[in-house]
């Protein structure tokens, strides 16, 4: 794909991340620029050709942009905003009261993208990436790394889409419609894979991180999930009995989390126990 050629003249910058910043058209506030740092040409460009096969899924997601570079060599991707959109997370932030309503309305959503089946020569499976992961990780021994590698191995496979990085935050809405956003670690395989983030974000993480990342206390994060099982899992689902299969697939999250810190986190790993 050969990328548009554009100048920043037309833009300002708003905000900054790991890989790049983001950047406002000064006239069409519904155009939006993510570009990333001097170097990194194939990202953006991965990112956009996946953005257009899951959008050719039928999986409800904004619109893919167009693959971009500045006049100083930069590449990104251009799209358009859907503007008044909420994440989930920010709409039970800002109306608890209807915690049970965004929970329902999410787990909805979870479910018609995780019966969603997909090309498998097309998409990444999901056990593939865990087993990279896995070897790459300095911080589980080789004993602690065969015992998660046979948890991955004996999770039944399934051919559906999972978003990858399932988080309520992940998820927005706006004039009626639903869209699931951020989708760079989309592949394929078994829904418990996935459930795993959503159980990891409302239960397992701190306090300071669900107040800073998804705008409301833990407490209502734990509302969050307790409404989201039964309506996900079906009616008569008990939490606890859930938590009980989810726990170690919120686990395995510790060796994504562990490699962008660059540190150990018992506080994930502990999700682990039942494996290790």
């Amino acid at each position: 794909m050969e990328a548009i050629k554009i100048t920043l003249d037309d833009y300002v910058l708003s905000g900054g991340g790991f890989n790049g910043e983001s950047y406002d058209h000064k006239t069409d506030p519904s155009i939006m620029l993510k570009l990333y740092f001097p170097g990194k040409i194939q990202q953006p460009l991965y990112e956009m050709l996946l953005a257009r096969k899951v959008y050719g899924l039928g999986i409800p997601t904004p619109e893919p942009g167009e693959y971009v570079v500045t006049e100083d060599g930069r590449y990104g991707i251009r799209f358009r905003r859907i503007l008044g959109k909420k994440s989930y997370s920010r709409a039970t932030g800002d109306d608890p009261e209807n915690v049970q309503k965004y929970a329902g309305e999410f787990a909805e959503m979870c479910r018609q993208l995780h019966s969603t089946h997909v090309n498998p020569d097309e998409f990444e499976n999901v056990k593939d990436r865990y087993y990279k992961l896995l070897e790459q990780n300095p911080f589980f021994s080789k004993e602690e790394k065969d015992k998660i590698g046979k948890f991955i191995a004996d999770t039944p496979d399934e051919d559906t889409a999972i978003h990858g990085d399932l988080q309520f935050s992940n998820a927005i809405f706006a004039d009626g419609k639903r869209y699931f956003i951020d989708l760079g670690d989309f592949c394929y395989g078994n829904h418990l894979f996935d459930v795993g983030m959503v159980y990891l974000c409302c239960i397992l993480s701190s306090e300071e991180f669900i107040i800073d990342t998804f705008h409301m206390p833990k407490s209502l994060s734990m509302q969050f999930w307790r409404h989201f099982v039964p309506a996900y899992f079906g009616a008569g689902a008990k939490p606890e009995e859930i938590e009980e299969i989810i726990r170690p697939y919120a686990g395995l999250k510790t060796i994504i989390v562990e490699r962008d810190s660059k540190r150990p986190m018992p506080e994930f790993r502990a999700a682990l126990s039942s494996i290790l």
